[in-house]
């Protein structure tokens, strides 16, 4: 399945979008679009399909997701038959952001929640259950109104300790301080030679450090090794193939970096919980039922 881009267009005198949609199905529509998305799924229970990530939800679902991260919900049980399904959908830019936190420093801490929502963000039940009572209360809102809301509910997201990732890679958005244009220098090497076998040396040098003090910087940054890191990449790019492509999965594995199929049918087991050949089926069987 390739993804469907998306055009989001703000009306005149908005600096973000708001949709408030009563559906009687969430129909599955693969898509993605260059702003964040935030997204609060009530009276319905079905899954969501998000990068490599395949999950259930159920209502009161809480999902914060970065720009250009491939994604959809897929849902036909209503838990109250006689009400509609509903989404609240809140689009917002990275500028957006940028300009908030650069105008407003008790708002810094939008730009760490933008940095991490890079993967998509689920957030833990207490945050979820209070976040999504102010959103529900936006579409009843004069337009001025419902920007303070937004923060409010954005600032509790953003001290959400317990708000997990849910897809594997993501573009990290880009910001102006030395260290994390560092970062960017090594991710930006990784993200275009992943496939290939990459010394640790050759990392260090593009951040100027020496190896131990890499090894530091980037769990310091990235919250994972290296090695892992770059795992990822490889298991990422091999879902994106088996959800997009009919390619063998000895192709993708190949394609991904991996020169022996059997430890990558063990590392893509142990990342994803299912085989590629398993994690293929349930995408398309996903698509065939909503389509």
């Amino acid at each position: 399945m390739t993804p469907l881009f998306e055009q989001v267009t703000l009306p005149a005198g908005h600096s973000w979008g708001l949709l408030w949609r009563e559906l009687d199905t969430i129909p599955f529509i693969w898509h993605y679009h260059p702003q964040f998305e935030l997204t609060l799924t009530v009276n319905a229970r079905g899954q969501r399909y998000i990068g490599d990530h395949l999950g259930d939800f159920e209502p009161g679902d809480l999902v914060l997701l970065g720009p250009n991260l491939p994604h959809t919900w897929s849902a036909s049980e209503r838990i109250d038959s006689s009400r509609p399904m509903l989404a609240v959908v809140v689009w917002f830019s990275l500028e957006w952001v940028e300009r908030l936190a650069a105008s407003f420093p008790e708002l810094h801490s939008l730009r760490h929640l933008a940095a991490r929502a890079g993967p998509a963000l689920h957030f833990s039940p207490a945050t979820s259950a209070r976040s999504a009572a102010r959103l529900l209360q936006l579409n009843g809102l004069p337009v001025p109104q419902r920007l303070p809301l937004l923060l409010d509910v954005l600032l509790e997201l953003a001290a959400d300790g317990e708000a997990r990732p849910l897809a594997s890679m993501a573009q990290a958005p880009r910001h102006a301080d030395g260290p994390q244009k560092r970062m960017e220098s090594v991710l930006d090497f990784m993200h275009a030679h992943f496939r290939e076998d990459i010394a640790l040396d050759t990392l260090a040098r593009k951040a100027a450090l020496s190896l131990g003090a890499f090894h530091r910087f980037f769990k310091r940054h990235a919250h994972c090794t290296p090695g892992d890191y770059l795992a990822r990449l490889r298991i990422g790019r091999a879902c994106q193939q088996l959800i997009e492509s009919d390619l063998a999965i000895a192709v993708i594995a190949q394609e991904a970096g991996y020169r022996n199929l059997a430890h990558f049918n063990r590392q893509f087991r142990a990342a994803k919980q299912a085989t590629p050949r398993a994690f293929r089926r349930q995408y398309r069987r996903a698509g065939k039922t909503t389509a």
